[in-house]
């Protein structure tokens, strides 16, 4: 009799992280136990620029308790490289409010926080320039794209065509959107253990991949990548922010340099997360769309404006969805940057799409009631077969079932395109859509898994993957455990460690498919090896070692996951109060994994959408160069109370072109259509068209 095993891929399977972290036992960084920790306080500039003068160090010296201060006068030597940021304590040069200019390092966190305050500081400020605004004489192109935008240079229509197109069309769209500075606050701030001996580095951190940080922190401090350890099994949320090194790790690994021997601890407080981790660029976005009678786009610009940093520059791609979406014969996108006296922005959740796509489907939207065409319509009149730029059919795009499948769940007919038409007492009701697109990223650098079997058929399977809390430890283990054909039950997965086989970073929705596609290749491997051993594992066991195969369809096909997001309001008629009574999302991603976890993701991505679009807003204060709301009192962040009813759901396809799984990118796609879903549905409850995230009272107040 045949034992018939239960596939594990698409299994709704409880986390099996999940015991260890509700009972308090998962290590996150900064509790890992290590012997007679030292703590370290930052200190931080309280200029926008200029340079240190002076540094008065007695009164805290005199603390019991106090080991050492670090400054810039006995600061370990770095090699200069790409993330300038971390280039700290090398000068008496300050680029921005809040940059690190030294540490206490003490025998308690209250001691090391304590001391800090007493330490003074002489500074020659200079003027500084912190304005972001698209009327500036210094905007410039960007000099590079952070991920790799591999289109960017692409021919595009010529200005005058567009302008011609533009003047004869019966239908136009000309707006401008601006979206704000939103800032990384994971449930877990940011926090490092580093211990320095003989010249060896271990580093516990929350990290999305390990490896990479390693060839990040290696040649900074002079060191071969072999004399590092980076171990981090746990991240509690990342969302972009924990992708590069940060200037708070490397603080405290020169902190350990200081005092070698002692392990050294540093967490963020939540206000200086504002400054030290990156955050979503603010964005001004133009954008005009002609279309003939019948809706059809004729042509198509997106000009594109974002803060970046004047100590190393960054850019992320705003425009790049825009000529991915619709069948326009004319395209022109314009990206350009503000370098300014700030903190260095980073990847954030849907980075590029989420305030490019805001743009274009707030658009799109206009250009429904401009033409008196349902939006489901005038976008499945627009749909593309092969990607506009490269003309590559896609490997797989149900972005038409997707609208017409959610618009199905969702009640969207019958619709009544004038504004305030429905009203419950003195709540305005309206409804919104947005359609949503992310790319597939391709990382560098290897993917390997090993995989091991003992003679009692457990099998281990190691990749220094990393779980954001998105489920890598349960979908890794799934997949492994599918493809070997065996038990959950035996197959026990290790990652988050350099001394694990190298892997990608997790980030771009790409994480599980390229870490899986190694796990695949290990574990086909493994079944092949032990065919060749008649089903016998011998007593000292097997191990293979699989590697993510080269995919040859990123040449020939287009790889991006699609979805379609609609959003119900409610707006108090007196007050302005915006209420996001219902949402509902439904999503072209390929083969679902495991759809407990996959679902959280999808309700976590839109929540996170809902409160960009309603709450979130780093306001910086330009006579000081700093955030002012930089707390959880003054910048809010939407919680349970903020949601009403979230629903996800997804078509039934697999795209085998993205990974052996079939399996596309989940964790960006949720966010990415929901600010403009949100917007359109306040238009259509109140008839005022808000152009500038986040919605606020006083925006609907007119």
């Amino acid at each position: 009799m045949s034992i018939v095993i239960q596939r594990a891929i698409g299994a709704p399977i409880s986390r099996l992280d999940g015991p260890a972290k509700v009972t308090g036992t998962a290590k996150y960084a900064f509790e890992h136990q290590v012997n007679r920790p030292a703590y370290l306080y930052p200190l931080q500039a309280t200029i926008a620029t200029g340079r240190v003068t002076g540094i008065h160090t007695d009164a805290a010296l005199a603390e019991a308790g106090v080991l050492a201060i670090l400054t810039s006068a006995n600061a370990p030597k770095l090699i200069p490289g790409w993330l300038a940021e971390l280039l700290l304590l090398q000068s008496a040069e300050i680029s921005y409010r809040g940059q690190f200019i030294g540490g206490v390092i003490a025998e308690t966190p209250e001691i090391a926080r304590h001391a800090a305050s007493l330490v003074r500081f002489d500074y020659e400020e200079l003027a500084h320039d912190t304005k972001f605004h698209a009327d500036r004489d210094d905007l410039h192109e960007p000099h590079v794209f952070i991920g790799a935008i591999e289109d960017h240079d692409q021919a595009q229509a010529a200005q005058s065509d567009i302008d011609a197109a533009f003047a004869s069309a019966p239908f136009t769209v000309n707006a401008t959107y601006t979206t704000a500075s939103n800032y990384h606050n994971p449930m877990e701030p940011h926090a490092t253990i580093a211990i320095w001996t003989n010249d060896e580095l271990t580093l516990y951190c929350g990290s999305q991949g390990v490896f990479m940080t390693r060839a990040m922190l290696a040649p900074l401090f002079g060191l071969d990548p072999q004399r590092i350890r980076i171990i981090s099994p746990y991240v509690g949320g990342a969302f972009g922010a924990k992708t590069f090194p940060t200037p708070d790790m490397v603080l405290t690994v020169m902190a350990a340099q200081l005092v070698a021997g002692r392990a050294v601890k540093m967490a963020l407080t939540r206000q200086q997360m504002f400054s030290q981790v990156g955050y979503r660029t603010p964005t001004i976005q133009h954008i005009r769309l002609a279309a003939g009678a019948d809706g059809r786009l004729t042509a198509i610009e997106h000009e594109a404006l974002e803060q970046s940093a004047k100590v190393r520059e960054w850019a992320e791609n705003s425009t790049r969805a825009t000529r991915k979406m619709y069948a326009a014969s004319l395209q022109r996108t314009v990206q350009q940057i503000a370098s300014l006296d700030v903190p260095v922005p980073t990847f954030m959740r849907g980075p590029g799409e989420a305030p490019g796509m805001f743009a274009l489907e707030s658009a799109m939207d206009e250009l429904a009631v401009a033409s008196g065409i349902d939006p489901i319509e005038l976008h499945i009149r627009n749909e593309t077969d092969v990607d506009p730029v490269s003309g590559h059919p896609f490997s797989s795009r149900h972005l038409v079932t997707c609208m017409r499948e959610g618009a199905r769940l969702f009640g969207w007919y019958p619709r009544d395109q004038t504004p305030r038409i429905r009203r419950e007492q003195q709540w305005l009701i309206g409804t919104g859509m947005s359609a949503a697109i992310f790319h597939m990223p391709r990382f560098l650098g290897e993917n390997s898994t090993t995989i091991r079997v003992n003679s009692d058929g457990h099998y281990s399977v190691h990749i220094a993957a990393a779980d954001l809390g998105t489920g890598t430890w349960t979908t890794l283990a799934q997949i492994a455990a599918d493809t070997l054909e065996v038990p959950m039950e035996q197959v026990e997965l290790q990652i988050g460690d350099t001394d694990l086989p190298e892997a990608s970073p997790g980030g771009g929705s790409a994480g599980l498919s390229h870490w899986g596609a190694a796990v695949v290749d290990a574990a086909n491997k493994m079944r092949a090896l032990l065919s060749a051993y008649g089903g016998i594992v011998p007593a000292e066991g097997l191990e293979v070692t699989g590697k993510r195969p080269a995919n040859p369809y990123y040449e020939q096909f287009a790889l991006y996951s699609f979805g379609a997001q609609f959003a119900e309001v409610r707006v108090h008629e007196l007050t302005g109060e915006v209420r996001v009574s219902r949402l509902l999302g439904m999503f072209d991603a390929g083969r679902i994994i495991n759809p407990k976890t996959a679902r959280s993701q999808f309700i976590g991505g839109m929540t996170m959408g809902l409160s960009m679009a309603l709450h979130e807003h780093g306001v910086l204060d330009p006579q000081f160069g700093h955030v002012v709301n930089h707390d959880f009192a003054g910048y809010h962040i939407a919680t349970n109370a903020d949601v009403g009813s979230i629903e996800a759901h997804w078509l039934d396809e697999e795209d085998l072109r993205f990974n052996p799984m079939g399996a596309k990118g989940i964790g960006e796609i949720c966010i990415v259509g929901t600010a403009a879903a949100i917007a359109n549905a306040v238009y259509h409850a109140t008839g005022i068209r808000v152009r500038d995230l986040p919605i606020t009272l006083d925006k609907l107040l007119q």
